[in-house]
């Protein structure tokens, strides 16, 4: 009799990784509905027994605005570069509460879901991916009630609107953000599975980051002050000129855009390098 060989065709084939620099990107692609299962999870986690809901994201910015208008504009007096101040903060908050919420869920992946890797497999970047895309929800919510404003104050105040070839550079400049957002969550993802210090601290360092940042404060205004090299070192604060300038159309694109995406890229690569050496091994320390 002759022997007949016998293939089989495995649905799924779990390999050990070899290398830290072994990125299994097309994994992440198959598990794409599994990421979109964890944003819905997301959304309805956030909202379950409140009783505004989503309206949050309108209230919030606007509550925020309205302490900046009186500590910043009417206490600080802190000029806004002829935009108004109502706009500038509103801008700012809308851009930064993205980056901030795209650090903040990123940098928990490991001890957020320490149940669900432990017992079942899937490529362990779709949980802060997810994060990433559900907190975009949040954005838009916050872009749209900007836009309104910005309609309202032209309108009835003769604010002028500008709508413009400008607005196509805030798609890749929400890319920049979410993609630092994410190098820089889990790195620090990475470094809380062994120091729960970092955990500790994320939500003061975030903050503090945000003073660091033009937010509340246009870069002219620290022209020619002593802390101007702590501003001009920090990525976010070309991006958040740039996000200005795009709905506004007010100053000019800066050239250091180059050093904020290089220093995205690096963040990146850096950040699924630790992620990945420490994905194989966070069970034993979280």
């Amino acid at each position: 009799m002759k022997s007949r060989e016998v293939t089989s065709h495995w649905d799924l084939i779990i390999r050990s990784k070899s290398s830290v620099f072994d990125l299994d990107f097309k994994s992440i692609w198959k598990y794409r509905d599994l990421i979109m299962l964890f944003v819905r999870r997301d959304f309805v986690a956030n909202y379950k027994q409140t009783i505004l809901g989503p309206l949050w994201h309108f209230i919030q910015p606007l509550i925020t605005t309205g302490i900046y208008l009186l500590v910043f504009t009417k206490i600080a007096k802190i000029p806004t570069d002829g935009i108004n101040s109502v706009l500038f903060y509103m801008s700012g908050i809308t851009l930064w509460n993205y980056f901030s919420s795209c650090l903040t869920g990123t940098s928990n992946t490991f001890g957020s879901n320490a149940g669900i890797f432990g017992k079942v497999y899937f490529p362990r970047l779709v949980s802060p991916i997810s994060s990433i895309i559900s907190n975009l929800m949040k954005f838009g919510i916050q872009f749209l009630m900007l836009v309104l404003m910005m309609i309202c104050f032209s309108v009835f105040k003769g604010e002028p609107f500008y709508l413009g070839l400008s607005w196509l550079l805030i798609i890749p400049l929400l890319i920049v953000m979410a993609v630092l957002g994410l190098g820089l969550g889990i790195i620090i993802s990475s470094l809380t599975t062994k120091y729960r210090d970092f955990a500790v601290l994320i939500g003061f360092g975030v903050q503090l980051l945000m003073y660091a940042t033009p937010v509340v404060y246009p870069l002219s205004f620290i022209a020619d002050k002593s802390y101007k090299f702590l501003i001009v070192i920090n990525p976010l604060t070309y991006l958040m000129e740039a996000f200005r300038f795009a709905i506004f159309h007010h100053g000019i694109l800066s050239i250091y855009l180059i050093y904020s995406l290089g220093f995205t890229c690096v963040m990146l690569i850096m950040g699924l390098i630790m992620f990945n050496k420490v994905e194989r091994t966070f069970m034993d320390t979280v």
